[in-house]
């Protein structure tokens, strides 16, 4: 049987006949498919069912669960009017809203052209997103449960602001009153616009349907979240 030999004197020589060994690390497979576990269901979601959608049939005697009013999407938008001369700072708030919702918004260009306001159609002048079904209520619950009460002066939402056929419109200071954007890191600061849209008939019902989802309205009572049933 024939031994290794060794090349030097020393005992850092090199073993002649050793096979070489490779410590590169194989990349793992990716294994398609479900996730492993169902995502959990909105917070809000259940208290919609189990508190909200009881009460608006006892005080506005509804027949049917289909003519109770419900959320359906929520719009969040941002006007940008020097995104067409300022094409980073377009960039950066794209960023900073895609942070706060989850989702990638659509950049909103100018559908006519104003001299005035030296602008000419397709021009971008801001970027909106549109949330439904589980992102709609996480993004609202984050609203009601952490953006409202950090607001400065906060003392109420305006009971008014309704368009008489169940939508209400509300608007932000700027994206760092949202705990996901990190203030140190923002470069450009601009407010933002929400519209809630329900299937509400009347603003009188859409108004107790969003107050019984936790909106503190002015010279109203606030609903605590988190009594619904399991």
């Amino acid at each position: 049987m024939a031994k290794n030999k060794t090349s030097g004197g020393g005992g850092g020589g090199k073993v002649e006949g050793s096979s070489k060994i490779s410590f590169k690390a194989k990349p793992k497979k990716k294994t398609a498919g479900p996730p492993s576990e169902p995502p959990p269901a909105p917070r809000l979601r259940a208290h919609y069912e189990a508190v909200a959608r009881p009460a608006l049939i006892e005080k506005f005697q509804h027949k049917g669960p289909m003519s109770v009013p419900r959320l359906t999407k929520i719009v969040v938008s941002m006007g940008i009017g020097d995104a067409n001369e300022n094409p980073r700072k377009l960039e950066a708030l794209v960023d900073d809203l895609e942070t706060i919702t989850g989702q990638r918004p659509a950049v909103t260009k100018a559908r006519v052209s104003i001299a005035n306001f030296k602008l000419r159609e397709g021009m971008a002048v801001g970027c909106r997103v549109t949330l439904r079904g589980a992102r709609m209520w996480e993004f609202f619950d984050r609203l009601v449960t952490a953006v409202i009460p950090r607001l400065r002066d906060f003392r109420g939402l305006s009971s008014k602001s309704f368009d008489g056929r169940g939508n209400y419109a509300m608007g932000l200071p700027d994206q760092i009153c949202f705990p996901e954007v990190k203030a140190d890191r923002v470069e450009f600061y601009n407010g933002m616009n929400l519209v809630m849209c329900t299937t509400a008939r009347s603003d009188e019902e859409a108004r107790e349907l969003l107050r019984l989802l936790g909106l503190p309205f002015v010279n109203l009572p606030v609903q605590v979240l988190g009594g619904a049933k399991e």
